[in-house]
């Protein structure tokens, strides 16, 4: 399997059996298939079906653990991971990659059948495996689609055990970058610093945004470009491995930092928690991203940033996606724990963002090391939520 071994895991695959421990490292391949297996046979059920299939990368790692990627442009990968009636765990893909699939990157558990790269598509080898009616998250003739975004939530135990280690990593990886900028690094510098730092610990960047102090404050997507960072930078990353995201920003203050900084920042990191508490009460209540969403908007309205919130989405639900969905105005998508939930306010330039897993227990930073410097911070809204935030951190004379 392809995660990184310095994570402490061992990546489904290698072994069958129960809770086991092989040079240290944990095996819970049977805990994360029996869950897998619990939750497609109710789909099964309750739509009528023979098979359902995943061939978006995204979807082909909740299930199995391993990645079908080779050409990451594409929208599907390699391979469709299936579960069956008939067969259970199941494995389609071509001749080429059989073989390595098998042996790197999927469990045991799965049967994995190839056929000749030259006779058929994936669509089309997903189609003749499948006896009876089935669905896919890739367009296969005869097929119903399949909403899988529903499907990955809520967390399983395991995949909050590898969130976990993710987070830190992640956070690890873009402390370690920001703590070493000087005012005159330019922001592809910067950014090619985090992807270096992600990718030795087995993380993929599909997001890596440097602003500099003034491209920060005209942007909230600050692509990197050549310009110097200035007086201040914001770095903001969204990050995967086995097809868990973690997204998280650090701020990081160089000699003239303007003052507003810090209030701005304040204010951002106020909206965030205020999203976070509303949305454990909306767990609690059943309620909606919807209902979230307003008090994100009444909590800019009480920092004196009436309106900000209209210049850049708040963020939402994260997990086997960068967001699973997004909050919005109406939107009746179900709030629900455990789960891991990415909020990204922008006040002016500023920006506060870490990726937070949120339970019946509460709310856990994910995305953290203990090595930046935090404060505690306190939501707008009701029921006195408070949460450590990570603030801005000042390299001045470093």
């Amino acid at each position: 399997m392809t995660d990184d071994a310095s994570t402490g895991e061992r990546a489904p695959g290698s072994e069958d059996g129960g809770v086991s421990e092989v040079d240290g490292l944990v095996d819970r391949t049977d805990d994360h298939l029996e869950h897998r297996r619990e939750r497609l046979s109710d789909v099964l059920d309750g739509k009528g079906l023979d098979a359902v299939w995943f061939g978006r990368p995204n979807s082909f790692a909740w299930l199995t653990g391993g990645s079908n990627v080779v050409d990451r442009d594409a929208d599907v990968g390699v391979a469709a991971a299936g579960y069956t009636r008939a067969d259970g765990f199941v494995v389609v893909t071509d001749n080429i990659e059989a073989e390595r699939l098998a042996t790197e990157e999927v469990p045991e558990a799965f049967d994995v059948t190839s056929v000749p790269w030259y006779e058929s598509s994936l669509a089309g080898a997903v189609a003749d495996a499948t006896a009876g009616a089935g669905a896919a998250d890739f367009d296969v003739p005869g097929f119903e689609p399949l909403e899988v975004s529903r499907l990955r939530r809520p967390l399983a135990e395991t995949d909050i055990e590898r969130y976990r280690t993710l987070g830190r990593d992640v956070a690890d990886a873009l402390e370690r970058v920001a703590r070493e900028l000087q005012a005159a690094d330019t922001e592809h510098e910067v950014a090619a610093g985090l992807r270096v730092s992600l990718a030795t610990r087995g993380i993929e960047a599909p997001v890596v945004l440097v602003g500099g102090s003034e491209r920060a404050q005209r942007y909230r997507h600050y692509t990197p470009t050549r310009s110097e960072l200035g007086d201040y930078a914001l770095l903001s990353v969204t990050a995967e491995r086995g097809g868990l995201y973690a997204s998280a920003t650090r701020t990081v203050a160089f000699e003239g930092a303007p003052e507003w900084l810090t209030d701005r920042h304040e204010r951002a990191m106020q909206v965030e928690t205020t999203a976070l508490g509303a949305t454990l009460r909306a767990a609690e209540s059943g309620g909606t991203a919807g209902d979230v969403f307003e008090e994100v908007v009444a909590a800019y309205d009480a920092v004196g940033e009436a309106g900000e919130w209209k210049n850049h989405h708040q963020g939402g639900a994260a997990g086997f996606a960068g967001r699973e969905w997004i909050a919005t105005p109406g939107s009746d998508e179900a709030v629900e724990v455990p789960l891991a939930y990415a909020y990204n306010p922008t006040v002016r330039g500023a920006k506060s963002e870490d990726t937070v897993l949120l339970t019946d227990d509460g709310a856990e930073v994910l995305t953290r090391t203990g090595e930046w410097p935090t404060r505690t911070v306190a939501s707008c809204g009701d029921g006195g939520f408070e949460i450590e935030r990570h603030a801005v951190r000042s390299l001045r004379g470093e």
